[in-house]
């Protein structure tokens, strides 16, 4: 995330809080998205990284109808294949290894946002197939009414009395991207995730490893001292329970950042409707929307956040040691084997 590429914003960008607006789409796109008049998407629900706002905007704005089916990226993806030309579906929202998959699988199309420059390299796709639009960045979410030393990095973490809450590895990609997270600041990486599988080793054995879901229920009751969490997760949390109880940081020693893209449908019926959403995602006023349901925007960077909104917002300061994944093949592998080298190495001083 703090690869983004400084650049100047044109006069045409609007960056006053009031008008989030960044400059009007190009005509031609307008004017056939208009003609469709309607945009289905998948995994694009109101209640996520607050889509409500944004498919409001393309209504209000520009008269597209629209409409959602939220379901998992592999889902999206093997709808986009199943239904082919009987496409119900124009665009869907995948996490950021999926984006290449939905390419192998021939599903998408491409489109390049006039904001295109201002996408770093590691979070597009160089044919304008895939775009991340928001990141993830794995963070502690840190109950203050339990936790007096607060943790500001992995270091911190392993030296503290209380309990570890990350979820299940097997299954929650929240979970598995945390001990990648702590595997880069004990020195591996996507190859070699030995250096975090001891470092979680080392917090189950002395009793402070807890494998409870860090959501917002177990985090109200007190069943959460520290999580490993996404930022937008953490934030979240923190807003809807009690901001005063909650601190949320990113860990100063390293950190991941991933992230989610739209993918749009090579066979949707709306095309250009899909295009014109993903143009305005990626306006300010997109990237805005975004930030209001907690997800940090791609442009953070190239964009002036009105005050509200960068208060939900951790500074750009906490992100100075994130990073995105360097080898997302040599990941891909290695998720695969990390229930195992979890049970051998994590969970076996759980039972000592």
């Amino acid at each position: 995330m703090k690869q983004l590429f400084a650049s100047v914003l044109t006069s045409a960008l609007v960056l006053s809080a009031s008008s989030a607006f960044a400059a009007e789409p190009p005509a031609e796109l307008l004017k056939a998205a208009q003609a469709e008049g309607t945009v289905n998407s998948v995994g694009m629900p109101d209640d996520w990284a607050n889509w409500k706002d944004t498919w409001n905007d393309l209504s209000t704005k520009y008269g597209l109808k629209h409409s959602d089916t939220d379901m998992s990226s592999a889902q999206e993806i093997a709808k986009f294949l199943a239904e082919k030309d009987n496409a119900s579906a124009d665009i869907g929202d995948v996490g950021a290894a999926f984006g290449p998959v939905a390419v192998q699988k021939g599903v998408t199309q491409p489109y390049k946002p006039t904001t295109w420059d201002q996408v770093p390299d590691w979070a597009k796709d160089k044919d304008g197939m895939w775009a991340l639009a928001y990141t993830g960045t794995i963070a502690f979410i840190i109950d203050k009414s339990q936790v007096k030393d607060a943790p500001h990095s992995w270091a911190d973490l392993l030296k503290g009395k209380y309990k570890v809450t990350i979820g299940d590895v097997s299954t929650a990609a929240q979970a598995a991207n945390g001990v990648l997270a702590a595997t880069y600041a004990m020195g591996g990486n996507e190859q070699n995730l030995k250096p975090g599988l001891e470092y979680f080793g080392k917090l189950a054995k002395a009793g402070r490893l807890s494998l409870t879901n860090p959501v917002i229920a177990s985090l109200e009751k007190g069943e959460v001292q520290v999580g490993v969490v996404w930022d937008f997760n953490g934030l979240n949390y923190r807003d809807k329970i009690d901001k005063t109880r909650f601190d949320v940081v990113i860990p100063s020693d390293g950190s991941i950042t991933s992230g989610y893209t739209t993918i749009i449908n090579k066979f949707g019926k709306h095309p250009n409707a899909a295009k014109l959403a993903r143009e305005y995602i990626f306006s300010d006023a997109g990237q805005i929307n975004l930030a209001r349901g907690y997800a940090r925007p791609i442009r953070a960077d190239h964009i002036t956040l009105p005050d509200d909104v960068k208060a939900k917002l951790l500074p750009s300061s906490e992100y100075k040691n994130a990073h995105p994944i360097a080898d997302p093949a040599a990941w891909d592998k290695s998720a695969k084997t990390l229930p195992r080298l979890w049970q051998e190495n994590v969970m076996i001083n759980m039972q000592q």
